[in-house]
């Protein structure tokens, strides 16, 4: 979105704004509880502006928005506007009507237009970009708040997608990371009026001159089809990194959360992906403490993780949603036993994270330099696995696509020297 056509300058800093946007999460409790937080601490800036003879308006968009609605306006008076993320090309519009009445707006609907095509066409800000092609879910996992804040799943027409991706290589990127809540559900419609799968989606994409590097996230294990393991052997431009997200190693456990798989399958998945592409790397996500979990039951998480040896993973404490079937589940776990189950998985994964890195050293890999380090000089790049790199070379560039030799590996992250001139520049 354009603020200048809005008549508004951004600023660093909530002080003395007329205007401040809270965008929000409703996946976990502490995201959700951080809105309050954050609108606490905005009530006196309000109240003091007003004092200035000025108005700061305050707006909530997002996930939290679209779950709590009016009832978040009847807590916090200060809120202005409240809008989901399915209607949030309407933000113009409602902040223009409260500044016109000094009421209050509220949408947290559905609407009917896809709201992509009332959003301007994105340019890049830097080397690497990321392109939104589906929302929403129809999987309704026992401990997810999105398909009730986010809808059912839609996928945006290809041609639409081709589009942005052409805008965003045209200003500067040269890898573009495709998102949706399900991003492998997707099934927009082609140029021939037939649904697209994903790999078709990609091949199409890659085919745009510029553009050096292909991911997508997050997918399902549901929703892996055979054209999109073959996309990771015939597809040059895909990058060999799947995040695949497991949640539990349990069949038990997997079946109370309704995930529709089970742990021999997602092995099975893995398996297939690494039979077209040895050198794949493959993230997933993990809850732990979902109510019933049992000692049983994290061993088996643990067992999977030591089966697959992901590159990296993120992993959380089991959080209430409200309106979820978990939520009100028997065998709820304590906070505290949460938290040390989460730190055995955490300890478990960084194990195996730290072991990837480590085998890395000394192949010669290309990097895509995307953004400055801590040090003088220092750059930061990712390896075709999503590894970061840290390397320093003379009139090394944001944006430049070069061969590194890897030299060593820490914990997180690994070091590199640069072995050949620049592969390829990104156009300003």
């Amino acid at each position: 979105m354009s603020w200048r056509l809005w008549g508004y300058d951004l600023i660093a800093r909530p002080e003395g704004a007329d205007l401040v946007i809270l965008n929000t999460c409703h996946i976990r409790e502490k995201a959700a509880e951080k809105v309050f937080s954050d609108l606490g601490r905005l009530r006196p800036l309000k109240a003091a502006r007003a004092e200035e003879g000025g108005r700061m308006v305050v707006a909530v968009a997002g996930c939290v928005a679209q779950a709590e609605g009016e009832a978040l306006m009847t807590r916090m008076s200060l809120v202005d506007v409240v809008v989901g993320p399915q209607a949030y090309h309407r933000l113009p519009e409602l902040i223009a009507r409260v500044e016109r009445a000094a009421g209050r707006a509220i949408d947290t609907s559905f609407p009917p237009e896809p709201k992509f095509d009332a959003l301007p066409q994105p340019t890049a800000d830097g080397p690497s970009a990321f392109l939104s092609v589906q929302e929403g879910c129809d999987k309704f996992c026992a401990y997810c708040v999105v398909p009730y804040t986010r809808g059912a799943e839609y996928s945006r027409p290809a041609s639409a997608v081709l589009t942005e991706a052409r805008s965003l290589v045209a200003s500067g990127a040269r890898e573009i990371t495709v998102l949706g809540q399900n991003v492998n559900a997707y099934h927009g419609e082609g140029p021939d009026g037939r649904p697209w799968s994903l790999a078709r989606l990609l091949d199409a994409l890659a085919e745009i001159p510029g553009l050096a590097r292909l991911r997508y996230t997050t997918s399902h294990p549901r929703d892996v089809s055979d054209d999109l393991i073959a996309a990771h052997r015939d597809n040059p431009v895909l990058m060999p990194f799947v995040h695949l997200p497991v949640q539990s190693g349990s069949d038990r456990v997997l079946q109370a959360m309704n995930r529709g798989h089970d742990r021999k399958t997602y092995l099975g998945l893995i398996e297939r992906f690494k039979a077209v592409r040895p050198d794949l790397a493959i993230a997933s996500d993990f809850i732990v403490g979902h109510p019933g979990e049992t000692e049983a039951d994290l061993l088996d998480t643990l067992s999977l993780i030591d089966a697959v040896g992901f590159v990296h993973s993120y992993a959380f404490k089991f959080s209430a949603r409200p309106g979820t079937p978990a939520a009100a589940l028997p065998g709820q776990l304590a906070d505290e036993e949460k938290s040390a189950r989460l730190a055995r998985v955490q300890e478990r994964l960084s194990v195996h994270q730290a072991a990837a890195l480590q085998a890395c050293v000394g192949q010669s890999v290309e990097v895509l330099v995307d953004r400055r380090g801590r040090h003088p000089g220092q750059l930061i790049g990712r390896t075709p696995m999503m590894q970061p790199v840290h390397v320093t070379h003379p009139g090394l560039e944001i944006g430049d696509l070069v061969r590194v030799r890897l030299v060593s590996a820490g914990p997180l992250s690994l070091a590199g020297e640069v072995e050949d001139p620049v592969l390829a520049r990104r156009r300003a």
